[in-house]
């Protein structure tokens, strides 16, 4: 369960950082006259600013579910129950990692698919602004994140709850377990 409770905070960070920087650059468009029609230049530094204090504070959350999940199970479960986490979160983190990516580059490709028009198929399917592009784009909104984020972060969710538990494996071996020692 821990790669699929990673994943949805790695995505709900995602939507969360871009929420902040859509107010943003309504913000600027309603305050910096002429930017709407191209004759102003808009402020990208308070964008810039905005995407990296809302990537290190909204990886906070996931970034401390990797970290305190070995030490917490290993401390208060013992080695055996850690193995057993360890190696649920490997088979369901790489399944879903897969799927992340392939599901995300997919619904990133239909709407280039549509919107490209280079075949019979797709022509079917409408121009831009048509109800299969409009569904296409939501598709993409939401595949990005995934192939983007949600897919490659949970390599390192399974490489570093590894490596972690294997640096504390000899305090686990001897301490851990704590809860099956004081009942």
């Amino acid at each position: 369960m821990l790669p699929y409770w990673f994943s949805a905070t790695t995505m709900k960070s995602v939507g969360s950082a871009a929420l902040k920087m859509v107010e943003e650059v309504r913000r600027q468009f309603n305050t910096i006259p002429g930017l709407m029609e191209g004759l102003a230049k808009p402020d990208y530094a308070t964008c810039v600013k905005i995407s990296t204090d809302a990537s290190i504070k909204e990886m906070i959350p996931p970034g401390a579910l990797v970290m305190l999940t070995p030490l917490i199970v290993g401390t208060f479960f013992g080695v055996e129950t850690l193995s057993g986490v360890l190696a649920g979160s490997l088979v369901s983190g790489v399944q879903i990692a897969i799927s992340a990516s392939n599901t995300g580059g997919a619904w990133d490709n239909a709407k280039k698919y549509i919107e490209a028009g280079a075949s019979e198929h797709a022509r079917t399917l409408g121009p831009k602004g048509s109800d299969p592009h409009k569904a296409a784009m939501i598709g993409d909104t939401i595949g990005d994140p995934l192939k983007d984020t949600s897919g490659p972060s949970l390599n390192i969710l399974i490489k570093l709850m590894a490596v972690e538990s294997l640096v504390f494996a000899p305090f686990f071996a001897t301490h851990g377990g704590l809860l099956f020692k004081i009942f």
